[in-house]
């Protein structure tokens, strides 16, 4: 695998240079991830565009899929990311294990949520019809169905983006998942 070294700010576009402004003021700095974004001119813009918009999905739901889809997809950066920000989101660390492994037993409805998002994404989209029913069983909508495959392709996006270049993980290292029964 060819190593990508993460771009400085002198080395972007003036558009990424911008991004890069305010992703420090509002998270104190710019993931190497999404730096490797920004060799590309727009890549970097449009992402965060689709990881920001509207959803009916709130900041710990999306976590549960963030999670999930980058387990499936053995992404450490996302996986160390998304540990970091599903704690910060209100997750212990166990709770954190369970939905990178598919599910959530300590919740009916994030666990339909943690369910889907593994099925999808380990079937490429063919998603089990079962799994799909208990979604809407546990109370989801169609809204949030779709709401949820967005997601999941948005994450994989970036858990691609990351196994490709292997960029350094600038999060504190997520600790591998031992078998949680799925």
């Amino acid at each position: 695998m060819s190593t990508f070294n993460v771009p400085k700010r002198e080395e972007v576009s003036s558009t990424n240079q911008a991004i890069f402004d305010n992703l420090e003021k509002a998270v104190g700095f710019v993931p190497n991830l999404f730096a490797t974004y920004a060799y590309s001119e727009n890549a970097l813009g449009n992402y965060l565009t689709l990881s920001n918009g509207k959803t009916s999905l709130n900041a710990k739901e999306k976590e549960v899929v963030n999670l999930a889809v980058s387990q499936v997809n053995n992404c450490i950066y996302c996986l160390s990311a998304h540990t970091a920000i599903g704690k910060m989101n209100g997750f212990s660390d166990d709770q954190i294990l369970e939905l990178r492994a598919g599910k959530a037993s300590f919740d009916t409805k994030l666990d339909a949520l943690a369910r889907l998002a593994r099925n999808i994404t380990e079937n490429r989209g063919a998603t089990d019809s079962n799994v799909v029913a208990n979604f809407f069983e546990a109370g989801w909508t169609k809204e949030n169905l779709v709401d949820t495959i967005v997601l999941v392709g948005d994450k994989t996006i970036s858990n691609y983006l990351h196994k490709t270049t292997d960029v350094p993980v600038d999060f504190p290292v997520a600790q591998p998942l031992d078998l949680v029964e799925a």
